[in-house]
């Protein structure tokens, strides 16, 4: 199975998983010049950035430790970006959520980092 491929699959069983958990999915798989965003949801007054991250074991790092400063940065500014296209208001509540699932078992960190600013 490629990566492209796997990495569906797994982001569509963590938007199931959160759909469960009462979370309005919006969007997923949202492409822009900076990066990707997996998933972006409603939690009640939240509008949520899901990273998935996926690692069949821990031998190599789990899969929280693979959303790093660079890899939150980079969410960060597609959340920019996907917040400008949408028209969003600027006082709207933003969370940074991360879904890891390793060895079978998926695991969600709600306001797992908090954004970080251009400069």
């Amino acid at each position: 199975m490629n990566n492209r491929k796997q990495g569906n699959d797994f982001e569509g069983l963590a938007a199931d998983y959160l759909k469960r958990q009462g979370y309005d999915i919006i969007q997923q798989n949202f492409y822009c010049k900076m990066g990707e965003i997996d998933i972006v949801a409603k939690d009640e007054s939240f509008l949520v950035f899901v990273e998935v991250k996926y690692r069949r074991t821990k031998s190599k790092g789990s899969a929280v430790e693979a959303v790093n400063f660079n890899k939150m940065r980079k969410i960060c500014r597609c959340a920019d970006v996907w917040l400008m296209q949408h028209k969003s208001p600027s006082d709207v509540s933003v969370r940074f959520d991360v879904v890891a699932i390793e060895e079978g078992h998926l695991s969600h960190f709600k306001n797992a980092f908090e954004y970080i600013p251009i400069c």
